[in-house]
C-alpha cells in the first residue's frame, strides 16, 4: 500500500468524522466532536492490534509517521509491535546535539552573574533536577517535543502550580537558548502562549497570587510604639525595615560601609531590580543606627553574616504576636498610607519602594532617583510612625 497519503494541511483542517489512511496501517481517526487521534493498525501472530500513537496536534503527522515506522521495524525484526513504543522514539534516535541537562548547565553558568546571588542559582538547579531532568534531562535538545513537556508538567501542575510554572519558564528559557545556539530548530515546545495554554489550565486560575499579608496602615503607629519598647536586635532591625520601606534581605544584609551620612546606599548586587538604591535616613533611623555597635561588618549581625531573612518575620509573628502580618507587608502599608494620607505623587512612593518602571519609554527618561522628594515623603512617614 502506498505511504504518505495525507498532508499536514489536510490533517490540520479535517473535522469530518471518519478514518483517514496515510498508508501501511497508519490512520487518522476523527470523532463526531472533531477530536483527532493517530492509530497504527498492524498484524502480529494472527492478531490485528490497534496501537494508539497519541492525539493530534500533540503528535504531528511527521511524528506519527516516525512512530509508525518504529512499529513496522519491530514487526520486521520479530518483536511485538505493541511494545515498540514503550520508550519515546527520540530515545532510540541518535543525535549529536547536547542533552537538555548539558544545555541547562551551560545556560545557568552564563546567566548566574546577573542573578541576585547563589540562592537563585541553587533554586534553578534544584527545581530542574527534581522536576525536569528525570523526564527530559537525558534527551538531546533537538528531540524534545511538546508531548515530553506536557508529560513533565502534568504531574505537578495542579499539585504545586507555583513550582510547576517556574519549571516551565526555566525550561522555555533553556530551550530558547539552545535554539539561538543552533542546537535545535524552532518552535519552542515549552512556550505558554499559543501552545501549552491549550493543554494546561492557567496557573492564575488554580493558584491565585497571594500577596504578603500587610498591617492596616492605620494600625502601624500603635504597633511602632510597642516595638520601640523592645531593645532586642530583631526589634531594631524590624523598625529599621519599616522606616526605610526596605525588603528583608536588604536590611539583613546591610553593612556599615553602605551608610553615607544620612543616606543608605544599597549596591545593585543586593537589589531585586539590580540597580543601586539610595535610601534617605530619617532622624529615628539615625537614632537606631547610633544604638548599634558601630563596627565593621553588618548593621544587624547574625550567626553567619547578617541576620537571617526569617528573623524579622519570626520576631513580628511570634515575639510581637502579629501572626497575620509579614515584614514585607509593611511596604504595602506604606504605599496605602502614601496614597490615602498624602498629596505626594505616586511615582515618588514607587521610587522609594525601588519598583521597576515597566514602561520602557518612561524608564528611559526618568533616570534620576528622586532622592530629595523621597526624603520629604520619608520624613512624613517617620513622623506618622511616631518619630524619634
Amino acid at each position: 500500500m502506498p505511504q504518505n497519503l495525507l498532508t499536514a494541511k489536510f490533517v490540520q483542517n479535517q473535522q469530518a468524522p471518519g478514518t483517514y489512511s496515510d498508508g501501511n496501517g497508519l490512520e487518522l481517526r476523527v470523532t463526531d466532536k472533531g477530536a483527532r487521534r493517530w492509530v497504527m493498525v498492524t498484524r502480529f501472530r494472527g492478531k490485528r492490534p490497534e496501537i494508539g500513537l497519541g492525539p493530534y496536534p500533540d503528535v504531528s503527522l511527521l511524528e506519527a509517521r516516525e512512530k509508525a515506522e518504529v512499529i513496522r521495524t519491530a514487526k520486521r525484526e520479530g518483536r511485538d509491535p505493541r511494545d515498540a513504543l514503550e520508550r519515546p522514539v527520540s530515545k532510540v534516535t541518535k543525535s549529536s546535539a547536547p542533552t537538555f541537562a548539558e544545555c541547562a548547565a551551560q545556560f545557568i553558568k552564563m546567566k548566574a552573574p546577573e542573578w541576585s546571588g547563589p540562592k537563585q542559582q541553587a533554586q534553578w538547579i534544584a527545581s530542574l533536577e527534581q522536576h525536569a531532568f528525570p523526564f527530559i534531562g537525558h534527551l538531546p535538545v533537538n528531540q524534545i517535543e511538546l508531548g515530553h513537556i506536557e508529560t513533565m508538567l502534568k504531574r505537578i501542575w495542579l499539585k504545586i502550580p507555583e513550582t510547576a510554572s517556574r519549571v516551565r519558564s526555566r525550561t522555555e528559557n533553556i530551550l530558547s537558548w539552545s535554539i539561538v545556539k543552533g542546537y535545535r530548530q524552532p518552535p519552542n515546545p515549552a512556550v505558554w502562549v499559543g501552545n501549552l495554554e491549550f493543554l494546561l489550565p492557567a496557573k492564575e486560575k488554580i493558584a491565585p497570587v497571594k500577596h504578603h499579608r500587610a498591617m492596616d496602615y492605620r494600625d502601624v503607629p500603635v504597633f511602632m510604639k510597642s516595638l520601640r519598647k523592645r531593645d532586642a536586635l530583631g526589634a531594631k532591625a524590624l523598625e529599621f525595615a519599616v522606616l526605610t520601606t526596605s525588603r528583608n534581605s536588604e536590611v539583613c544584609g546591610a553593612r556599615w560601609e553602605e551608610i553615607d551620612g544620612d543616606v543608605w546606599v544599597i549596591p545593585a548586587s543586593r537589589m531585586k531590580n539590580r540597580h543601586e538604591h539610595r535610601v534617605p535616613l530619617t532622624p529615628r533611623v539615625l537614632e537606631i543606627l547610633k544604638s548599634l555597635n558601630d563596627v565593621d561588618g553588618y548593621l544587624f549581625p547574625g550567626r553567619r553574616g547578617g541576620l537571617s531573612n526569617n528573623t524579622l518575620r519570626k520576631y513580628l509573628q511570634e515575639d510581637m504576636r502579629y501572626p497575620d502580618c509579614t515584614p514585607h507587608g509593611f511596604r504595602s502599608s506604606f504605599k496605602d498610607w502614601a496614597v490615602e494620607e498624602t498629596d505626594i505623587a505616586g511615582d515618588i512612593s514607587e521610587a522609594q519602594l525601588a519598583h521597576t518602571i515597566k514602561n520602557a519609554t518612561q524608564a528611559a527618561y526618568e533616570r534620576g532617583d528622586k532622592l530629595r522628594k523621597r526624603r520629604e515623603l520619608m520624613l512624613m512617614w517617620d513622623d506618622y510612625c511616631g518619630g524619634a
